[in-house]
């Protein structure tokens, strides 16, 4: 619920620095996307082997996380620098993208493993979707 308010929050922000048209919002997304994921949207639910369906209820804790950092981040920056219109929003979502992508990248060191995963949220069976510690 909190990753859906910080999302709805951050289209506002947008909305209101001078995104107009949905593909505005499109290209502002797949910048924090690309970034923190490596891939876009749409690339994103090709591997998780989504069609229509909403990414966000797919993705696992971590990959939500990293997506609200993103987000987050982003919408920070915007109102710390006073953002205005579409390319430098691009900038910042870009910006803000490489520093959750950053972080994404140092716990997959860590781990040993990819956090992005084709692996659907949804369809994982309870017992799987607690991390193991």
């Amino acid at each position: 619920m909190r990753g859906i308010a910080i999302r709805e929050e951050l289209t506002d922000e947008w909305q209101q620095r001078g995104a107009k048209e949905q593909r505005d919002y499109e290209i502002l997304t797949a910048e924090i996307s690309k970034a923190t994921f490596g891939i876009v949207p749409s690339e994103y639910k090709k591997l998780k082997g989504l069609k229509r369906q909403n990414l966000r209820y797919h993705m696992n804790d971590l990959e939500l996380i990293f997506t609200m950092l993103g987000e987050r981040a982003t919408t920070e920056i915007h109102r710390t620098e006073d953002s205005k219109g579409v390319v430098k929003l691009q900038k910042d979502a870009k910006a803000c993208g490489d520093i959750a992508g950053g972080a994404r990248k140092r716990l997959e060191k860590r781990l040993k493993k990819s956090i992005v995963s084709k692996e659907n949220y949804l369809t994982k069976p309870e017992s799987q979707k607690r991390l193991k510690g």
